[in-house]
Parts: C-alpha cells; structure tokens; sequence
C-alpha cells in the first residue's frame, strides 16, 4: 500500500512538473517591426499611445520564451493603428507586418503563431486583407483594434467582415487602442495602459454584446486582453439595466450565455487571486489564456509575473487543478486547426 501510495504521488508530482516545463502558451505577444516603426515616425505618431514602442526581434523573443518555458507565442501587430488618412499607406504598412509575421512562423513553426493585423476603418481593405492573410499567408486569426479610429467593434459597418471571417471560422484576438474621441488633459496624466486600456477593451466588448455579435456570426472565438478588463464590473450593472432599456425600446435583449460562450480572456497583467475568481463570475475555466504582453514589460518583470501566477495558481485548491489548461490546454484547444495542432505542444 505505501509502494502505491508512493508511486501515486510521484505520478502527480511528475504531471505537475510538466505542466510548469514546456508547456505554456503565450497568447499576447505583440510584433513591432522597423516599416511600421517609419509609417508611425513619419506621421508623428511613435508616442500616441502614450509611451514609446520597445524593441522586439524574433531572437531576444524566443530567448525570453525559453527563460520561462513557453512554448508557442502567438504574435499580433500592436497599437497605434497605422492609419493617418491614407488608405493605401495604410494597408501596405499592414501587409509588410503580416508577411513579416508569416515569415517569422515559418521559419520558426514550434515556436509562434500570428494573428493577421487588417487595414481599418477601410473595411474593403480588411476583408481582402482577412482572405490573403488567412488563407495564403497561414495566419491563424486575425487581431482587431477596440477602435480604429473610432470605428469600434460591433459597429454595423463591420458586418461584412464579420461574415468573411465567420466563414473561417476565425479566432479574433483584440487589443484596446486609444480611445476615440479622448480627453487629452486626462490622458496625459498616466498612460493608456494604466486606465483607459482596461476601459477601452470594456467598452468595445459591451458594444459587441449590445448587438449580439457574437450570436449573429457564431463561428467566431473573440480573445479578450487584460483579465477580462472591467467586463466583470460591468456585466451585472449592465444585465440589471437591461431590462428597463429593453421595455422602453432603447436596446434589444441580449443572449448573454450565446455571446459570452464565444469570449476567451488572457491574463496579460499579473492577476491576483480575486482577480481570477471576479473572471468565473462571467465565464468558465476552459476559456481562460496566459498572456505576456511581451515586449511591454522587461523580460525579468514578465518571467517574475509567470513565476508569481504559477504560484498563485499552484497555491489555490481551486485554480490548482485548472493550470494547465490556463497555463496552456486552452490554448491549444483554441488555434487547433482540422482537429491538429500545426505548432502547439500536445501531450
């Protein structure tokens, strides 16, 4: 009985040690390369967001990676959106980032994925860039902005996209950009991470879910950044006013268990406990990500941030038993592609 007991243990112990080794899938990772540098210097633009882009090269990234032990990254163009009322400039900039990206995957097919960036508000241009990305580069969904210059997600104008990447299925990975319109005197006091990012990325997802988006375009998978940002905060107040708005014909009902079944959300941002339990209160473990946010952050400041989720994770009866598929099970299951894989670890 105690030789049982203790090859039991050692079993446990065993699974336990490869779930931390190896395996973990970084779904928010951003791709800064020198063209999209120039169109953003050329324009003005290399502070919009209100910090100053970090370097990144594919070398120092899988370095970081195998720091950690992540596994696979999966790369997405980030903000500013590279349009300054010129379309064309606009999407020849995007194409490059895509092409880049591609290449990068191939090169390197263990190691990263990438989610095709599109040239919005130019919503012709996206769809072409959606198909070509899709299905000639290899991309393995596509990354959206909360708003391209203030065209936000769930704007009727977007419909046709949304058909086009219905139809493939896409997985949609979004990020918050500058919000538009902005209050500068506001924003100039802290960047648009420390606040405006979490309510940016909240306010385009309720815009979602006000016009059943998801419900009406079933085959898509919408990634959400930042813990779920304030979307556990507002979901109550929105579900207890819903009624009221409903009756006196100002919105539509919403079908929140159809909507929200289609929303993932990465952990970019160091969670804490209370964190992750306010993230249950409005989806299920089996659509929860790690997430990075690499370049961001200094590669030690991120490999401590991994280290502390682990722990908390680790620590917590509850999340304990969830790790790996938060860790990266999830994510597997997600990017999976004809039913395999093409460069997420399996066991």
């Amino acid at each position: 009985m105690k030789k049982r007991l203790f090859i039991l243990l050692f079993m446990e112990m065993s699974v336990g040690l490869v779930s931390l080794c190896g395996q973990t899938v970084d779904v928010h990772t951003h791709i800064i390369i020198p063209e999209y540098l120039e169109v953003l210097k050329a324009n003005g633009a290399e502070l919009e967001e209100t910090f100053p882009l970090p370097e990144w090269d594919a070398g120092r990234h899988i370095a970081f990676m195998d720091s950690v032990d992540i596994r696979t990254a999966v790369l997405t163009m980030p903000a500013p959106h590279p349009y300054y009322g010129n379309a064309g400039e606009s999407a020849e900039c995007i194409r490059r980032i895509n092409e880049v990206s591609a290449r990068i995957k191939q090169q390197y097919p263990d190691r990263f994925k990438f989610c095709a960036a599109l040239p919005l508000p130019n919503v012709d241009a996206a769809i072409r860039e959606a198909v070509y990305a899709l299905d000639t580069l290899g991309a393995d969904g596509v990354k959206l902005a909360t708003n391209s210059r203030g065209q936000y997600l769930g704007d009727e104008a977007l419909n046709p996209l949304m058909e086009v990447l219905n139809e493939r299925h896409a997985v949609i990975i979004i990020h918050p950009h500058r919000p538009t319109p902005y209050q500068e005197k506001i924003i100039a006091c802290t960047p648009l991470a420390m606040y405006e990012y979490p309510a940016e990325t909240t306010r385009a997802v309720v815009n979602m879910l006000a016009r059943n988006v998801l419900v009406s375009y079933p085959n898509l998978k919408v990634v959400v950044p930042h813990c779920g940002s304030f979307l556990p905060l507002a979901l109550p107040r929105m579900k207890s006013i819903l009624p009221a708005m409903v009756k006196l014909g100002y919105m539509q009902p919403i079908d929140w268990e159809g909507n929200l079944s289609r929303l993932y959300f990465d952990l970019a941002g160091s969670p804490t406990v209370e964190v992750l339990r306010s993230l249950l209160t409005i989806t299920t473990p089996d659509h929860i990500l790690y997430g990075s946010d690499y370049p961001y952050m200094p590669a030690d400041v991120l490999k401590s941030n991994l280290h502390k989720l682990k722990q908390t994770l680790a620590s917590d009866k509850e999340f304990a038993e969830y790790m790996d598929m938060f860790l990266w099970r999830n994510a597997e299951r997600l990017f999976v592609k004809n039913g395999v894989s093409d460069s997420i670890p399996t066991e």
